[in-house]
């Protein structure tokens, strides 16, 4: 354990912000799987919605810094090419 007060702060804010990103990834890939299943059910409109809310909640997690950029706009694009596949 740190005895210098610094460090033992870093601890505290680094298990904060691992339990932030935890969550909002979490979140992120319970959208997605909103999306996948609005695709498995065949309903286009349900999965436009459900890859709209995904997007948002990606990108959210990109401006946070959970998601590096490149990675973000992969997860967007993949959903999108799988909703845009429905036909």
């Amino acid at each position: 354990m740190a005895n210098i007060k610094s460090a033992k702060k870093r601890i505290i804010v680094a298990e904060t912000r691992a339990a932030r990103n935890k969550a909002v990834r979490s979140r992120v890939k319970t959208y997605i799987k909103k999306v996948h299943a609005a695709i498995e059910s065949g309903d286009k409109a349900a999965a436009a919605e459900a890859l709209k809310a995904a997007a948002s909640e990606i990108d959210r997690a990109e401006s946070k810094g959970v998601y590096h950029a490149n990675n973000a706009s992969r997860k967007v694009s993949r959903l999108s090419k799988a909703v845009a596949a429905m036909n």
